[in-house]
Parts: C-alpha cells; sequence; structure tokens
C-alpha cells in the first residue's frame, strides 16, 4: 500500500514468499450421519438454564437445525430477524439480507426452509417474537455485530461442552460442507446449490438465467428428513 501510493520508493516486500505448509487432513470437512444427529438432537432436547436468555435458548434450539437444512453461514443465521421469516406464493421463506447484518457476499438471497423445520414449530417461535432478532438482545450499547459475536461464541462453548464434534470439524462449518455432499448425492445441479448456500458462480456461463425460488424449493425438497432417535 505505502509503496503504491507514493509513501516509499521501493517494495521491501517484493520476492519475499513464505513457505506455508500444508495443512493436514484426516478426514472429510462435513458432518457424517450419526455425528450429525448427536448435534441435532442435543439441540431438539435443549433445555434452558436457570436464567438463561431466552434468545439464546432459541438460538441453540433452532439454529443448528436451520443451518443443517441451509447450508448458511452460521453468522447469517444468528442475525436473522422476524420479518426476515416469511412466505412466498405459498412457500416458507428465509432472506438472508445485509439489512439484517453482515452477509459476506454484499447480496440478499431467499432460501426455503426445509418442511421438517416447519412441522418441529419453528414458525411458533418466530411468531411468539417481536419485530427485530429472533436470536439476538441488543440494546443501544450492543449492536447487532456485537450482539452476533457474543451468540455465536457461546454457541460454540455449548457445542465445545457436549463432546459431540470431531476433531477438525468446524461445529457449524461443518453444515455448509455436509449440505453440498447431501445435495450431490442427491444429484441437485451445483448451480442451485451455490445459490441457496451463497456461493459464487464459477463461470461466464453460470451467470446466465436466474435461480428461481421454486427451483430452490425442489432442491431443499429432496433432503430427507432425518430421523429423530
Amino acid at each position: 500500500w505505502a509503496h503504491e501510493n507514493d509513501r516509499i520508493e521501493s517494495n521491501a516486500a517484493d520476492g519475499v514468499r513464505l513457505r506455508a505448509q500444508t495443512p493436514i487432513q484426516n478426514r472429510e470437512k462435513g458432518f457424517r450421519d450419526d455425528e450429525a444427529m448427536k448435534l441435532l438432537m442435543a439441540a431438539s432436547s435443549y433445555l434452558p438454564l436457570k436464567q438463561e436468555d431466552a434468545k439464546l435458548a432459541a438460538a441453540k434450539r433452532w439454529i443448528p437445525w436451520l443451518c443443517a437444512f441451509t447450508g448458511a453461514r452460521l453468522g447469517e443465521i444468528v442475525q436473522l430477524r422476524r420479518q426476515d421469516i416469511h412466505t412466498v406464493d405459498g412457500l416458507h421463506v428465509l432472506r438472508i439480507t445485509p439489512e439484517a447484518g453482515t452477509v459476506k457476499t454484499g447480496k440478499f438471497r431467499d432460501v426455503p426452509i426445509h418442511q421438517q423445520i416447519v412441522d418441529d414449530g419453528f414458525f411458533d417461535y418466530v411468531a411468539s417474537v417481536a419485530i427485530g432478532p429472533l436470536f439476538l438482545t441488543t440494546n443501544a450499547s450492543r449492536t447487532v455485530e456485537q450482539a452476533s459475536r457474543t451468540v455465536q461464541n457461546q454457541l460454540r462453548n455449548w457445542i465445545k461442552d457436549l463432546n459431540v464434534v470431531p476433531d477438525g470439524i468446524s461445529p457449524f462449518h461443518g453444515w455448509r460442507h455436509r449440505f453440498k455432499t447431501v445435495g450431490r448425492e442427491l444429484g441437485i445441479d451445483s448451480i442451485v446449490l451455490d445459490a441457496i448456500q451463497g456461493h459464487a458462480r464459477r463461470t461466464a456461463g453460470d451467470n446466465y438465467g436466474d435461480i428461481t425460488l421454486k427451483a430452490k424449493k425442489a432442491a431443499i425438497d429432496k433432503f430427507p428428513r432425518l430421523q429423530k432417535s
């Protein structure tokens, strides 16, 4: 930056190379079926701690399931607001939008909500919350970004204490890998999976045509219900 902005005559870093060690990977990056179910069952059976913030308890109950069936980033789900959950042409949808907080791509996207989450009562919880964040408690001295970081850390610590996530697997990014893996096994078009997850299109040809909500819904419907034991 200094060289490009004429603050120094030459770039002292020219020609410098760092030898990075390739990280060791001993297994796949996403959750296996049994691992996924252990975490999701812990979420479904979660009982709030005494005096625990109601929205934090709801985050533990619903966010793992939402991540499992959307492949979204943790931060995108944590910052969801009541007004981001809506119905379009009879389809239940959550909207990931920069209006709610940080979105890596800077663009909104609508993601259909899997019927299992609807049947489990997610919309009952949504209806119980006032307009604003579903999982965050904010105030004049606590911004959405600050509250989001706090809740994300609390969720990671909670999952760590459960001792159900194997070494080498991210407790939430593992859902993004799993979503893509399962989607491929189901034969879902990779362009549709990318659109659901907010991944950039890979070729110029991919940028032609729109990925409609109907196409996303058809893809989400292919994901099988996760059987609770």
